[in-house]
């Protein structure tokens, strides 16, 4: 197969926008340059309701993914959910919610960031795991490769503090979730910051791995590459001391990570427009604020992420009149200097959202997927 330095160039640079990090750029340009098929995964916990990070920063990368070639899977991790107690870790129903809300909810959110919907492979973990019975041997594998207290440092990826307590079923998640990649045969493992470590072990173990071993176009063993979506913050101030200490920062932003388990610091991809409004007005915004600033990061990665520039803010003459920025960096300087009043970049943040999220207002509208969201949220109580 013959392939182009500029192919290469183009499709890499696709895969790569908008990420946090990538691992590693070196890798992918010879995945490419072999002609290696690309596969990708993404895997999620069934809980709560999708919210926009869930929702509208995992599936505007998947676009990018399908865009630019790469055969994309959206892992429903029905076994990892029961692990981490989610939904009660009633087994029935995190297997209807997954098969149904969750479905629904991503075809939605591809939906809203332009992306095709039929595109997406949803593959459920027990599915994975009654088709594939080697998994289990890879499994072994990567837990044989690795130590107890790297799984003991991992358990983070599962919302839990290092050093916390845990049953001895959670720090088996970090090894079953490195495997799902190798049986996936998985080139791209993909996930928001927080996941890093289960890919870093994955990418650790890949040369030990002897069932399910990655390879590329021409046979050669690979590791599998890490794409990390940058985490948006939620909408509540920050816990604890205000403004942050100097040192701080880390903790900081790991506390504001928008959470399905708090409503008020997330916007759903279903939200009506006038929960979407209600909750946005509300957000934590500190006047000339850039960093630990809800309202800039969603205006950065959804707004800008998503469409780019140039974003106009609608404004009474008393506050200067409509101004458009052609960058995120030029709207942050204006916020920083005073320019741009929190109430002005509240009101534009909430109207793109509004508009951004009919095409899941649209499909949640429809009877049989409204019901879906409906049995979760009885069930969420």
């Amino acid at each position: 197969m013959t392939v182009t330095l500029d192919d290469v160039e183009q499709r890499a640079a696709l895969i790569e926008r908008n990420l946090a990090e990538f691992l590693t750029h070196e890798e992918l340009v010879a995945l490419l340059r072999a002609g290696t098929p690309l596969r990708h995964y993404i895997g999620f916990e069934i809980s709560g309701k999708i919210h926009l990070g869930t929702g509208l920063m995992s599936m505007s990368k998947v676009r990018d993914f399908t865009e630019a070639g790469v055969q994309c899977t959206v892992f429903l991790a029905d076994w990892h959910t029961w692990i981490n107690d989610k939904l009660g870790g009633d087994r029935d129903l995190i297997h209807r919610v997954a098969t149904g809300y969750f479905t629904e909810g991503f075809k939605a959110s591809m939906k809203c960031v332009g992306g095709d919907p039929s595109s997406l492979n949803f593959v459920l973990g027990s599915d994975l795991y009654t088709e594939r019975p080697d998994y289990w041997a890879t499994m072994i594998d990567v837990s044989k490769n690795t130590t107890l207290a790297r799984m003991q440092r991992s358990i983070s990826i599962l919302g839990r503090a290092e050093g916390e307590q845990v049953d001895f079923a959670k720090l088996i998640y970090p090894a079953m979730q490195a495997a799902d990649i190798f049986a996936l045969r998985v080139h791209i493992a993909h996930a928001g910051m927080d996941q890093r470590k289960a890919h870093v072990v994955a990418r650790d173990v890949a040369m030990h791995v002897r069932d399910n071993t990655l390879r590329d176009g021409e046979g050669r063993v690979v590791k599998p590459l890490a794409a990390h979506h940058p985490l948006l913050m939620g909408l509540r101030k920050p816990p604890g001391v205000w403004p942050i200490p100097e040192g701080g920062a880390r903790d900081a932003f790991a506390a504001m990570k928008m959470s399905k388990s708090d409503p008020s610091s997330a916007v759903f991809v279903h939200d009506e427009p006038d929960e979407v409004r209600r909750k946005v007005m509300k957000a934590f915004c500190p006047p000339a604020e850039t960093d630990f600033n809800p309202v800039l990061n969603w205006l950065q990665h959804i707004v800008f992420g998503l469409e780019g520039g140039p974003l106009r803010v609608e404004r009474s003459e008393a506050n200067g009149g409509p101004v458009s920025f052609d960058t995120f960096e030029e709207l942050a300087t204006a916020y920083a200097d005073g320019s741009l009043h929190p109430m002005d970049a509240k009101a534009t943040l909430a109207d793109h959202l509004v508009d951004r999220l009919a095409p899941a207002r649209e499909h949640f509208a429809q009877p049989e997927v409204r019901a879906m969201l409906e049995e979760l949220e009885a069930a969420l109580g």
